[in-house]
């Protein structure tokens, strides 16, 4: 148990929760399209249904008996938009498996619309779906956590404690000076002592599994660039962190890429 795995050539892991297997991704951002449009002007076509077969394709390769998002399921940090909601509402009621979904800082407002999906005014029926605050959720020996703030003491009590929030890339140069940016993994032991005196924590000596963002449509942290981080607990509470491609090359120590 606690085992989790990240699927080859996917932003995606799948963890053992004992009872269950459960298919994490991280930063979904439904409706990102309208916010590029109305913020950015950047005209992009809506990639939502593209998402959501995405995600039944990993539900089945993953054979998954729960889906887990670990924050950021929405894109706008207010109240969310149409494009969103139609589209988180389509998502679940296209989802027979239940769902777990961790807030993160674009979430505020999600139980709004899965209540919304909920009503009987709606066509069609979701799935069991749980929401839980931003400091996370533990189920088995697997901890769930967005990172925009600070886990729960049950959360690192976990063998393994998965997070989003920071959509880690790296940058990769070549001999003649050519470069590209490429989603990664960041995986090591949490430093305990970054912890204390944080309350109910029954400490396992957790490793540390930061997701790369579900959505390519996303910005992220550049983890070789010195580019500072933005959850409240790294990098001091990582150690020995090592980035790995989403093709499972291993990159090494990320302050050495």
């Amino acid at each position: 148990m606690g085992r989790v795995d990240p699927i080859p050539d996917e932003p995606a892991a799948v963890a053992d929760l004992g009872d269950e297997r459960a298919l994490v991704i991280a930063d979904y951002h439904a409706g990102i399209e309208q916010a590029l449009r109305y913020e950015n002007g950047v005209e992009v076509s809506s990639r939502a249904e593209r998402r959501r077969e995405h995600v039944h394709r990993l539900l089945r390769r993953a054979k998954a008996d729960r889906l887990v998002v670990l924050g950021d399921f929405m894109h706008s940090i207010g109240g969310p938009g149409g494009a969103e909601r139609g589209e988180i509402e389509v998502l679940l009621e296209s989802l027979s498996t239940p769902v777990t979904i961790v807030k993160g800082n674009h979430d505020g407002d999600v139980e709004s619309v899965i209540e919304q999906a909920r009503s009987p005014r709606t066509p069609g029926s979701i799935p069991e779906v749980t929401v839980t605050d931003g400091s996370g959720r533990r189920l088995g020996d697997v901890g769930f956590v967005h990172g925009h703030s600070w886990p729960d003491g049950e959360v690192l009590g976990a063998r393994t404690v998965c997070m989003g929030h920071e959509h880690p890339r790296v940058r990769l140069t070549d001999e003649v000076g050519g470069s590209r940016v490429e989603r990664a993994w960041l995986r090591g032991r949490l430093v305990r002592e970054t912890f204390e005196g944080r309350t109910g924590v029954s400490w396992n000596d957790p490793e540390l599994v930061v997701f790369p963002a579900f959505n390519d449509l996303v910005g992220g942290t550049w983890i070789n660039a010195d580019q500072e981080f933005l959850c409240p607990f790294l990098p001091d509470g990582l150690a020995d962190g090592e980035a790995y491609l989403l093709d499972g090359t291993r990159l090494g120590s990320y302050v050495d890429i």
